[in-house]
């Protein structure tokens, strides 16, 4: 009889339970993973709450896993049972015409995490492809599981920061002020902005931003942030406007708020058929640059890795709940309203 494992399943849209479930078997050439942490992403609320699997159910996502190898198929080398690793949810092939060009992020040959079980489980296994493409990366003594886990939500937001190259001076505005947004406004003060603004419509958000190096912030439920923008820049805009949250009307306030000659960023994805009105008048007139973000490239995959386990980044902060997987619907809850910054699940984790 198969071992069981615990694991929060997705039986159909927002009907998510917390289970037993026979624990995957060491792929041939591959491994398993008893998962330390694993963080609750935007993506997973949308997947978790929407009919993101057409019916293919049940489903266990989770892709931002930190844990300790438990099992290795004969022959592999590679990995040794009681390493602690980080993996990175899609393995880049490496090969491709866009992964040798430096754009991993678009590899068309990518091993896709919502192809396979993921990581709201005790358990989760990686096949010999994994193996051979690595993206995982080892985690230091001391350094704690829940602060690695961030390296995921971070890579994607570095790779961005260093895509548009925020610099010395820049005056950045950011739409979204949960952990993408917050990562975002971290980033924009590394490399050396001088004036970061950060924008929502949720206020219990907003207040979370303080510890983050965050200039002013706008609650665009109260007032209109695109004249609050261009007061605090003088009329001017601002150098880098990123619209980070799931809405077409951010992106038109990005284009809004950038300064003639500036950079307007779509990095929240929409959903699907959702079409923006964009002033494309406005766009040509003030000679704009539109950069749609997503991913990040293998080694920007590395940087956000190694600056999300340094003293640099203020993981504590940022997480503001650890719970165990058994917990994930009340995580789901907090995130939505606004009173979790962070959430990171621990599965292995038993009730106190």
């Amino acid at each position: 009889m198969a071992e069981l494992m615990e694991a929060a399943v997705m039986h159909g849209p927002g009907d998510i339970r917390f289970e037993r479930v026979p624990r995957p078997e060491c792929p041939d050439d591959g491994f398993v993973v008893k998962v330390e942490a694993v963080g609750l992403c935007g993506s997973d609320i949308r997947n978790l709450t929407t009919d993101s699997r057409k019916g293919d159910y049940p489903f266990i996502y989770g892709h931002e896993v930190v844990g300790t190898v438990a099992e290795v198929s004969a022959g592999v080398d590679r990995y040794r049972i009681g390493e602690r690793i980080y993996v990175y949810p899609e393995a880049h092939c490496l090969k491709c015409e866009y992964c040798r060009a430096g754009q991993s992020n678009q590899c068309i040959d990518v091993e896709s995490y919502v192809k396979r079980p993921g990581g709201f489980a005790q358990y989760i296994a990686y096949t010999a492809k994994r193996v051979e493409r690595g993206a995982t990366f080892a985690v230091p003594d001391g350094v704690d599981p829940v602060r690695a886990s961030l390296a995921e939500p971070l890579s994607s937001t570095y790779a961005c920061a260093e895509n548009i190259d925020i610099t010395l001076g820049d005056t950045v505005a950011i739409l979204g002020a949960g952990p993408i947004g917050v990562n975002l406004s971290i980033l924009s003060r590394l490399r050396g902005a001088a004036k970061v603004i950060l924008i929502d419509l949720n206020a219990a958000r907003l207040e979370k931003s303080a510890p983050f190096g965050v200039d002013h912030t706008i609650d665009s439920s109260a007032v209109d942030a695109v004249a609050e923008v261009m007061r605090l820049t003088g009329g001017r805009g601002v150098d880098k406007a990123i619209s980070a949250n799931p809405s077409t009307a951010g992106q038109q306030q990005a284009i809004e708020m950038a300064r003639p000659g500036g950079t307007a960023v779509f990095f929240g994805g929409v959903p699907k058929g959702k079409l923006a009105e964009i002033d494309s008048n406005m766009v040509h007139y003030k000679s704009l640059w539109i950069y749609g973000h997503y991913g990040a490239s293998s080694i920007q995959v590395q940087k956000a890795f190694e600056l999300a386990i340094s003293p640099k980044y203020p993981a504590d902060e940022i997480v503001s709940h650890v719970l165990p997987l058994s917990h994930i619907n009340e995580a789901i809850d907090l995130t939505r309203t606004g009173e979790a910054l962070k959430v990171v699940l621990q599965p292995n984790q038993k009730e106190q």
